[in-house]
């Protein structure tokens, strides 16, 4: 063993079964919370909780929150909707429509233009909330955005935290957008335990 012997050996081998011990102790720790969650579901009331925030798609600039990474395929012919580009986010969500205004959490996923006749995408993003009674919960909206819509509707498929088995529904309405920014006011309505 050369120079790892004696009590440097033995110290490895210390630090190392304490930290297994650790990290046993808890996932044991975070199966019982999860077991005794699901225990008392049965007798849970479903809870109705209402979110409103501003959604900051900002595609371009210092503040650019939002990247391209999958450009649209090179078929010969340009395309009018972007059709096969996806983009990455990860965009702040405020209480109201200005960039300035109180920060709620962030909108975390990727859109792809899916569609070769409208722009329409296919969104996946987690609602990630960073403060106020629902800090550290997340739901996901997965669906179909046809931009050019004045009102869109999507599906709210699951959460976390305070939104476990998460379900209902979200409407997003665009507040303003120009080549750089798309500013979108959301309603969602969840129903959790």
């Amino acid at each position: 063993m050369g120079k790892f012997s004696g009590p440097v050996l033995k110290l490895f081998f210390v630090v190392l079964f304490m930290s297994l011990s650790v990290h046993t102790s808890s996932n044991i720790e975070e199966k019982r919370e999860t077991d005794h969650w699901f225990q008392r579901l049965h007798y849970s009331k479903q809870k109705l909780t209402r979110l409103h925030f501003y959604f900051h798609d900002i595609v371009s600039g210092p503040a650019q929150t939002t990247m391209v990474v999958v450009p649209p395929a090179k078929t010969g012919k340009p395309s009018h909707t972007s059709f096969g580009q996806v983009n990455m986010f990860d965009n702040p969500l405020t209480k109201g429509p200005e960039p300035t205004s109180e920060l709620l959490g962030r909108a975390q996923g990727l859109y792809g233009f899916a569609s070769h006749e409208d722009v329409s995408l296919l969104m996946a993003m987690t609602i990630v909330l960073t403060g106020g009674e629902h800090n550290g919960s997340s739901f996901t909206v997965l669906g179909r955005n046809a931009v050019i819509d004045s009102t869109r509707e999507f599906p709210v498929v699951g959460g976390t935290g305070e939104f476990r088995l998460g379900r209902g529904f979200a409407t997003a309405k665009t507040y303003f957008f120009n080549d750089t920014i798309a500013i979108v006011e959301y309603n969602v309505v969840v129903i959790h335990y």
